[in-house]
This record gives structure tokens, sequence and C-alpha cells, in this order.
């Protein structure tokens, strides 16, 4: 069984963060349950994962690198929403994942901060773009811990990574037969957390997830037309694909993400909210929010689906 507690807050991402750092000066109420852990969205497909005394990241954009890049252009990727926390914020941080090389999941403008700010830290990345992300982490390659689908790793004592394909449309490998699109299943705290990267179905997807048997899913759901893919931007899950991606690989809850930060590429919040209420009773099904944290603990005796 899980157990999934939202609590809301008011002060800033940081401070939060900053009242449940290590070594902590008093406890404070969001911090990760005994044997769990504690998710904060960070905008787009970027979360905050915290357990075991552990503060992991995976894919976190917290620049403009990208209205940069595409001003002026067709997609000129204007934030709809602000950063909710900036690298120099974060107090300490022991891993970070990206899930593959595109910005707004390998930030040049995020990473090369937090590496300079902690030079211990490491990066979980593809293997098939390890030179990509030497460029785009601003590190050694030391410093990078890559990997590829079906190989198991434990960057960090109590941390365990199993890569998963993905498909960002494509399926793809390069001539190593490396996939250069991953998700990962993260195993900590006693809780397994499934994050896709940017996917969509393919075959063979939800027996992959389902072998690993995740306790939460953090998906896409920004959805794809032709439109956006003719022009450079790959889709991602439809929310009604990803719904059937958690039921049919057993997978009990997920927080739908990937909206709410580029206009030309999001979902309407309301239409998540309005598919919470209809999954209740079948999947524990959450948007994902700022000013938010999930509380997660697995081999409890209350079920998930009760709540949305």
């Amino acid at each position: 069984m899980l157990s999934i507690d939202v609590d809301t807050f008011e002060m800033p991402l940081a401070a939060q963060l900053a009242a449940r750092t290590r070594p902590a000066a008093k406890p404070f109420t969001p911090a990760p349950p005994a044997g769990g852990v504690a998710l904060n969205w960070l905008g787009q497909a970027g979360f905050v994962i915290e357990g075991a005394g552990l503060r992991l990241l995976i894919d976190p954009y917290l620049s403009d690198s990208l209205a940069r890049k595409y001003q002026g252009t067709r997609y000129p990727h204007r934030r709809m929403m602000a950063a909710p926390v900036a690298p120099e914020d974060f107090e300490h941080v022991d891993l970070v994942l990206c899930t593959h090389r595109h910005t707004d999941h390998m930030d040049p403008d995020t990473l090369q901060p937090l590496a300079r700010r902690f030079p211990k830290l490491r990066f979980v990345v593809p293997a098939a773009t390890l030179d990509e992300a030497v460029k785009r982490c601003g590190v050694d390659v030391a410093r990078l811990i890559p990997v590829d689908a079906g190989e198991r790793v434990e960057p960090l004592p109590g941390v365990r990574i199993a890569p998963v394909p993905s498909a960002h449309e494509t399926l793809d490998v390069d001539d190593q037969g490396r996939h250069p699109w991953l998700g990962y299943v993260i195993d900590v705290a006693g809780v397994r957390v499934y994050h896709s990267g940017d996917c969509v179905p393919y075959d063979g997807l939800h027996e992959n997830v389902a072998a690993l048997q995740p306790h939460l899913a953090l998906l896409p759901v920004n959805g794809r037309d032709d439109e956006r893919s003719g022009n450079g931007v790959p889709g991602n899950f439809t929310l009604d694909e990803a719904v059937a991606l958690c039921k049919h690989a057993g997978v009990r809850a997920m927080i739908a993400h990937h909206h709410g930060l580029f206009d030309f590429n999001t979902l309407d919040p309301a239409v998540i909210d309005t598919r919470i209420v209809a999954e209740r009773g079948a999947l524990a099904l959450y948007r994902a929010r700022t000013q938010c944290t999930w509380r997660i603990r697995a081999n409890a005796q209350t079920d998930p689906r009760q709540s949305g």
C-alpha cells in the first residue's frame, strides 16, 4: 500500500527547502516521512526528490536560457511561470538526473551553477549523449554517471536507479544501441518513483515499467501534434495515454507535469483537474503545482486512490 499526503504552503520554495535542509536546525512539517520521500515540482519536468537524508534533482530547468535562444522566433519560449527556486538557493544537492539533452531537461544555465556551487555533485545522464552532457554540465567527465536502459546503478548509498527507454515521439538508439531518451525508476527510502522524461507510448513500455514496480509515476501530459513536431518541438503523452500507462503498468499514483511553462506546449490545468475527479477510486492522480509538497510512504495501510 501507499500513503500520499499533500501539503500546500505560501512561503517561497527556497525557504521551504532551507527549512528542511541538513543539518536541520528544527523539524519542518513537510519533511520526508520516516521511510518515505518528499517531492516538490520545479516546473516543466523538474522535481526535487528528498528521502533517506538525500536531495535529488531531476530535469531542473531554472533559467530563461530558452527564452534568450528563441527570442523573436515562432516559439519564443517565454515563461508563463517563474522558476520557483534558483540554483543558488539550494543549501545542498546530492545528485542530479537528466533524462535527455534538450535544454528544458539538461539546462547549462541551471546545471553549471549547481556544479560550481557543489564541487562534489555528480550527474546521471544518458550514455548515448555523454559528450553533450559534459558540455552542458560544464564538468569533467568523471563527475558524470553515464547510464543506459536495462542497467541498474547505485550512485549514492541507498539510491538505486533503473533507466528505462523513452520514445520522444520516436524510440531511438545510437550506433552502439544506446538510448538517447531515458526515463528513470528511482528507488529511495522504500519508494520507487518513475520519471519518464519526455515520452510517448511505444510497444513494450507498459511491460518495461511494470517490471520495475514503481509506486508513483511523474508523467508529461502536454501531448503532441504535427504542427509542433514539424517545427522541432517533439511531444509527449496525452493525459489519456499517461493515465492508461499507469493503469496497465500497475502504477497506483501519478503526478501530471510538463504544463504551464510555455504557452505553445502546455495543457489547460482545468482538464487535469477534471480528470482527477473522474479517476478517484481508480488512480491517485495529481496535477503538478508549485507551493505544494507531496509526502509519500510505501507499505502504509492507506489506499492512495481514495484521494486526488
